[in-house]
């Protein structure tokens, strides 16, 4: 929502002009803060604001978790702003140095995803992996609701039509009808090309993984072939897109297992879906378009777009890398790991995502105390119960109490001179990470000093307001190595 009310401001002001106004080959130089601008082309500035305000979610995405919120709204300005309106011009604007020649990107797989998909691969590089994603006991950080990636990713999939049949600009002219539909069909193709590619792929086991239908994998397959189409959505026979949908599937599949191997950690993997499906979308379309080099034609298209993408990965790269570089520098790209474990709803915004009053329900309200003192629910599944460790709080918020919310869910303060539990059978691993014989496992010495460190240690919940903070079990991390 923020990359839309961000993206809003920032493409009225500065974005437009650049990508649209009158000006060279490289930018435009007019209609800043809308000056001047004809109210007749209102229309098209809303139309591309949209694209503008997307290339700025791919980013959000691989730097999900962790990324502090100022480095947010930073980065989302720069880009709707200038990265991405500086590479519309290019292709799109009747002036643009890629526009008068053979460059063909008709609804965006270089100009949008590969410039977001490029910025989003630094900003993950730069900002590093989210805590307990990899090392001795890293492991796979799941999202939290399958249903929700459900209805988003299905958002997603209905707004590619739009996205791609819009991109005629023009409904009303000879011909505009058959190219709108032509455009819808083959996104629609090529979607479920890269989504069933995907899903029996990973069933396969090729992928080195559990041998499962995978929903989440599917989605981004079949999202990865709609990246891929928008190049050439209007000139593409049906056939192509599924073949063009097909291949984007495995590139995606591809590009997830290589990221965690070289340790870079995309929890949306948006930079599989955006940086591989653009660029592959890009030569995609030199191949099979009407007239094609799968037909016989000119290899002219594919040399053009293909500078036109080396254009992109050097612009939209070497901005986000100075803009990731710099903020990391000042310390103000990442937020500290105890923010980060306790969760930036709370902490940041005062408003959890998942309050217990949302989802407690009498069968759930049972609890039982065991031996060594642990409050444990006797009815909730293992996933929505877990220990709390005193430890663990007092390493966190040294002198300060602080509320955990327990499974029953009733809540209890802890704070100095609260004495760990014993290990417990039920939760072992919790207990071997934040606590031994001799202490904590992490010295709070051992962390580096952080920017928001005052931040998450005086937050006022913790001078007399409840925070409703939420264990995980099962999560291993080791927050030494921050």
């Amino acid at each position: 929502m923020l990359d839309v009310f961000i993206g809003g401001i920032s493409y009225w002001l500065v974005g437009f002009p650049l990508a649209f106004g009158e000006g060279n080959s490289f930018c435009g130089t007019t209609y800043w803060a809308s000056y001047e601008l004809p109210d007749e082309r209102l229309a098209f500035w809303f139309f591309q604001f949209v694209f503008a305000a997307t290339a700025a979610t791919i980013v959000s995405g691989s730097m999900a978790e962790r990324c502090a919120f100022n480095a947010y709204l930073i980065y989302s300005i720069v880009l709707t702003a200038v990265v991405y309106p500086v590479v519309s011009h290019w292709a799109w604007s009747d002036s643009g140095w890629l526009s008068v020649r053979a460059y063909q990107d008709f609804a965006g797989s270089g100009v949008v995803h590969l410039t977001g998909g490029v910025a989003a691969l630094m900003g993950a590089i730069i900002l590093g992996p989210r805590a307990g994603r990899f090392g001795s006991k890293g492991m796979d950080l799941r999202g939290h609701s399958v249903p929700l990636a459900a209805l988003g990713g299905f958002i997603l999939l209905f707004g590619f039509l739009a996205f791609n049949g819009g991109s005629q600009a023009s409904i009303s002219q000879e011909g505009d009808a058959s190219a709108v539909a032509k455009a819808i069909v083959n996104t629609v193709l090529s979607g479920s090309a890269g989504g069933i590619t995907v899903l029996l792929v990973y069933r396969s086991g090729a992928c080195g993984r559990p041998s499962t239908w995978s929903f989440l994998m599917a989605l981004n397959g079949a999202l990865t072939g709609m990246v891929s189409i928008c190049a050439g959505c209007n000139v593409v026979w049906p056939w192509g897109a599924v073949v063009i949908g097909s291949i984007a599937g495995m590139i995606f599949l591809g590009i997830h297992i290589l990221l965690p191997m070289v340790k870079v950690d995309d929890p949306l993997d948006a930079v599989a879906v955006h940086m591989g499906g653009g660029f592959w979308g890009l030569i995609a379309v030199s191949l099979f378009k009407d007239g094609g080099i799968v037909y016989g034609g000119s290899t002219e298209v594919l040399a053009w777009n293909l500078a036109g993408a080396m254009a992109i990965l050097g612009w939209s790269g070497g901005l986000s890398s100075l803009m990731f570089g710099t903020l990391r520098l000042l310390g103000m790209l990442r937020v500290p790991p105890e923010m980060e474990l306790q969760g930036l709803d709370i902490l940041k915004h005062g408003e959890p995502a998942y309050p217990a009053e949302a989802w407690i329900e009498d069968q759930y309200s049972s609890s039982i105390t065991t031996e060594n003192g642990v409050n444990r629910n006797i009815y909730l599944p293992p996933n929505m119960s877990s220990f709390w460790h005193p430890s663990w709080a007092n390493y966190l918020n040294p002198g300060q109490p602080m509320y955990w919310t327990l499974p029953d869910p009733r809540r209890a303060r802890i704070g100095p001179g609260s004495r760990p539990h014993p290990q417990t059978p039920a939760s072992p691993k919790m207990n071997d990470l934040f606590y031994s014989d001799k202490g904590p496992n992490i010295s709070p010495a051992s962390r580096p000093r952080h920017h928001e460190s005052d931040e998450a240690r005086d937050h006022r919940s913790l001078r007399g307001h409840m925070t409703k903070a939420y264990s995980n079990e099962g999560f291993e991390v080791e927050v030494s190595k921050f």
